[in-house]
């Protein structure tokens, strides 16, 4: 799992403790169920059997991979559209290729975010590059959708590039754990350190590495929801240590801090805890999803529908990127 790595011993530490600190409980822990996604890559369903109220404001993640991929295998999506949302891919390995109908684009690769706010409507496509369909190799990644209040539902489209190196990296109190804050922030002894993504929804996002036998104790904010997900390894969530491993998400109640502890065995292929720690600012309002549009209403939904065929979300690129197929 090559995302960013950083000696823990040199970087700003999370804030332990305070005396009137509380520990968020545990409300759940659901295990994803696996599936296929786009042209047939495989994910991981995370947040299925979670109520939206207590996923608010996220409306959907699939951990993308893990997998090696043989030469000819490697899948994404085509072109489709989206409106109403952000949609958040996080390359913890591999690589991952995007386009869209606003101009927005790149590599996305070992670490690297793309941050796509779909809002009034657009059209893209998330492929692996033509020389990974080739050769075959490691994919793994995590799709996030963040939704956006009613005010911003018709925003205009942006794109955000934030390159593994640019993502905030900072420890837990013994040194035991690498926090990457891809969005959000966090109170440490140097002060509010902040991640690089831009959000219209105020969120958390971080990614988690916590040596065997070590713990994270991380501050967070109290207006926050707050949810656990095991990308990899065996550990343990909240105060009382409730038991969680890969696949499983832990939903967590009100409180300050978010505590997170690795088991002190893991297996050889997966020496330490990832887990990602993320939440939002609940927003509250109806949500009516339909495929790739997230809206307040059925006949908002079906609006987006009849614009879309309309093409009122732009259109696809003359030098379109298009899914490769090995020859």
């Amino acid at each position: 799992m090559p995302a960013v790595t950083a000696d823990t011993l040199t970087l700003s530490r999370v804030r332990p403790p305070a005396a009137d600190d509380t520990e968020r409980p545990v409300r759940s822990i659901t295990t994803g169920p696996r599936g296929y996604e786009g042209e047939g890559f495989p994910v991981v369903r995370a947040f299925a059997g979670v109520s939206a109220a207590d996923l608010d404001p996220f409306v959907h993640m699939d951990q993308m991979g893990e997998i090696e991929y043989q030469p000819g295998e490697p899948r994404g999506t085509d072109w489709h559209p989206h409106r109403g949302f952000e949609t958040v891919t996080y390359m913890i390995d591999g690589r991952f290729a995007h386009q869209d109908s606003h101009g927005g684009g790149g590599l996305i690769s070992d670490g690297a975010t793309q941050w796509m706010t779909a809002g009034s409507g657009i059209l893209h496509i998330e492929t692996p590059p033509a020389e990974l369909v080739e050769s075959g190799g490691a994919f793994h990644g995590i799709q996030l959708w963040v939704n956006l209040p009613r005010a911003d539902k018709f925003a205009a489209p942006r794109y955000q590039s934030i390159e593994g190196g640019e993502v905030r990296l900072l420890s837990s109190s013994d040194g035991g754990a690498l926090l990457r804050v891809i969005a959000g922030e966090f109170d440490t002894a140097d002060g509010v350190q902040r991640g690089p993504g831009a959000t219209h929804t105020p969120i958390t996002l971080a990614h988690a590495t916590v040596e065997p036998g070590a713990e994270l104790n991380a501050p967070w904010s109290r207006d926050f929801n707050a949810l656990v997900y095991v990308l990899s390894g065996r550990g343990s969530v909240g105060p009382v240590r409730h038991p969680i491993q890969q696949g499983q998400l832990a939903v967590l109640g009100p409180g300050d801090r978010i505590t997170v502890a690795a088991d002190c065995g893991q297996d050889s292929h997966r020496p330490a805890l990832e887990v990602l720690l993320l939440g939002g600012r609940p927003i509250r309002e109806p949500v009516f999803h339909y495929g790739p549009f997230v809206m307040n209403s059925k006949s908002e939904v079906i609006t987006a529908l009849e614009d879309f065929q309309a093409g009122r979300f732009g259109a696809i690129p003359p030098d379109a990127l298009m899914p490769h197929r090995a020859g």
